[in-house]
């Protein structure tokens, strides 16, 4: 199902109009080549002309359009009239000057098997006459030498006074494609369901973070444990040559540099792509990718484009009951992980995605963004808020649990309980984690229970009688009335006691009411009256502090905490409770 998705995206991105969307055709494939040898007819260096541009800090190629590479093993194999620079220069860069004899007769013959139409070709003599004895002393000179010999980079030919490559040239182009064509099984292909012959190796696929640089596989069979009825490689799992290129050639253009139909959670590469030009294929990577500096408001706009779809059930392009795919891949080694695959409605998609942020919703500060981005949720989690340290497969199964409206993951809201206990503070992004996982767990429990509980609210809910949510806010009442009792303190209640209240109250809460009985003395008599009164309220109904608090309850603590903290802040949020106090107190 998933291949035949691919392939489909292919086919249609193969139909565009616009040449500049179009994907590579059969037998091609886009190439980052940094260095261009051009000769004349004699086949003589005239340049050696470097594509590469600046982009930040690295040095970017040009790509071109060039024959697929083959499958790169441990032994020799050459790409045709394109390579590293020991295939096409015979350069010695690793020290195994017969290896490189090797690889570089085996570019040579490579061209040399093309048909004798292309033979012919002008640019393929010129090229097999320097290939016959490259003068290396002419490539020392140049001043990218260096970098040549450091960096073993892909290199091509062009004519001198040609646009175009060699291998683009009208008599050459067409022996590329076919190039290497014969030979293969016969079978059929589990994509189209048509016999043809069959892929023995597929193409690699790159740009799955954490995975090899040189590229890994979805489809391969490298052991006789893995073969089945005497079959070996791709003749396991058949696909046809063609299908086993579009998949590839479609997967490797989402996964590419640049690419917006991309996004990284965690370990996990996410993809998505629809089945016609769709809003969501683009507007996804702002609803959960971090928002570009020049640009902090993209997803904040995206999520205003977003409700506002669900809320019409249009898009501004492409339609509700287009189909849309989204498939989660991670490193495995020389194999790519399948984290997971989901296929819905545009319209269902999205109202997936509006949960999810409604569910992070909460109470914030001014200077808090509106759009929390997966990413800033999950270093929110982190050690240090080090990316490297979110748990690798927390990223994946997050993403799930929004595209197939599940539960999030149960270490999704241990994780934030822990790092408010080693931080003592829940932070707004470590607050919406901790709500989210917790009305997601009470509406799965809630379609059985006989007394179905409230969700909890984006901001104070005074009326919630859970003892663990009462006991952080009263734990945030106490901070408070320290705070403004010693103006300027380094280190409140919060810094001493916070873990010990929010996993064992008992041992310290009979401590801190006798200490805010101090600190309210130092209040102005309404205000100490205020405070007393709402102490008096949120304790209303306990009747006695547990002795231990388990880690959901600990994550109820943390938001009431958390709720409390910005109801004193937050004038909004302030209103009902204080302000009758304060007239009564007059």
């Amino acid at each position: 199902m998933m291949l035949q998705r691919l392939n489909e995206y292919y086919l249609r991105r193969q139909r565009s109009p616009n040449a500049q969307d179009r994907l590579p055709a059969f037998g091609l494939e886009e190439k980052e080549i940094p260095f261009v040898i051009e000769i004349d007819a004699q086949g003589r260096l005239v340049n050696l002309a470097d594509t590469r541009t600046v982009e930040g800090k690295k040095k970017i190629a040009q790509r071109f359009l060039v024959p697929q590479g083959v499958k790169k093993t441990s032994g020799v194999s050459a790409n045709l009239l394109w390579d590293t620079a020991e295939y096409v220069l015979g350069v010695d860069i690793r020290g195994n000057p017969d290896r490189v004899a090797g690889q570089h007769a085996a570019f040579r013959a490579r061209i040399g098997n093309l048909p004798e139409a292309a033979l012919r070709d002008p640019g393929i003599r010129a090229v097999l006459t320097f290939l016959n004895g490259p003068d290396l002393g002419q490539f020392e000179t140049l001043s990218v030498w260096p970098d040549i010999l450091a960096s073993n980079p892909v290199m091509t030919f062009r004519l001198h006074g040609d646009v175009e490559l060699v291998c683009q040239r009208s008599a050459v182009a067409p022996a590329c494609v076919s190039d290497g064509a014969g030979g293969a099984s016969k079978g059929i292909c589990l994509v189209t369901g048509e016999t043809t012959a069959i892929e023995r190796l597929h193409p690699a696929i790159k740009g799955v973070w954490g995975a090899q640089t040189s590229g890994a596989n979805i489809v391969s069979f490298n052991l006789d444990a893995f073969n089945s009825y005497g079959k070996d490689q791709g003749t396991n799992a058949p696909l046809g040559k063609a299908a086993a290129f579009a998949y590839t050639t479609a997967l490797n253009h989402l996964l590419g540099r640049g690419s917006r139909q991309r996004i990284q959670v965690g370990d996990t590469s996410t993809v998505f792509w629809a089945e016609e030009n769709h809003e969501l294929e683009t507007t996804l990577p702002n609803l959960f990718g971090e928002p570009p500096k020049d640009d902090p408001h993209r997803g904040t706009d995206a999520l205003k484009a977003l409700y506002a779809a669900v809320q019409s059930g249009k898009f501004v392009l492409g339609k509700a009951g287009t189909r849309f795919h989204v498939l989660g891949l991670a490193p495995n080694a020389a194999r790519i992980a399948v984290r997971f695959w989901e296929t819905a409605t545009a319209l269902d998609l999205a109202k997936r995605i509006k949960r999810h942020f409604d569910d992070i919703q909460i109470v914030r500060a001014p200077h808090d963004p509106e759009h929390l981005s997966l990413f800033r949720l999950l270093t929110a989690l982190a050690v240090q808020g080090k990316a490297d340290n979110i748990p690798p497969k927390l990223g994946g199964e997050v993403m799930r649990a929004i595209l197939e409206d599940l539960p999030y993951p149960v270490p999704l809201l241990n994780l934030a309980v822990q790092r408010c206990r080693a931080e003592q503070r829940p932070s707004y992004a470590r607050a919406a984690c901790i709500k989210a996982s917790l009305n997601r767990f009470i509406h799965r429990a809630n379609r059985t229970a006989a007394n179905p509980e409230k969700e909890f609210d984006p901001m104070l809910d005074p009326t919630r009688p859970d003892p663990a949510y009462r006991l952080g806010r009263l734990f945030a009442v106490l901070e408070k009335a320290q705070e403004e009792a010693s103006p300027g303190l380094n280190a409140t209640i919060r810094d001493r006691y916070y873990g010990a209240a929010s996993s064992t109250p008992v041992a310290v809460f009979t401590t801190l009411l006798r200490l805010k009985n101090h600190h309210l003395a130092k209040l102005s008599r309404g205000r100490a009256v205020q405070m007393e009164r709402l102490i008096g309220q949120i304790m209303d109904g306990l009747t006695d502090f547990p002795r231990h608090l388990p880690l959901p309850e600990q994550g109820r603590f943390a938001l009431g905490y958390y709720h409390q903290r910005q109801a004193f802040f937050t004038k909004s949020a302030a209103s009902d409770e204080t302000n009758q106090i304060e007239e009564e107190s007059e």
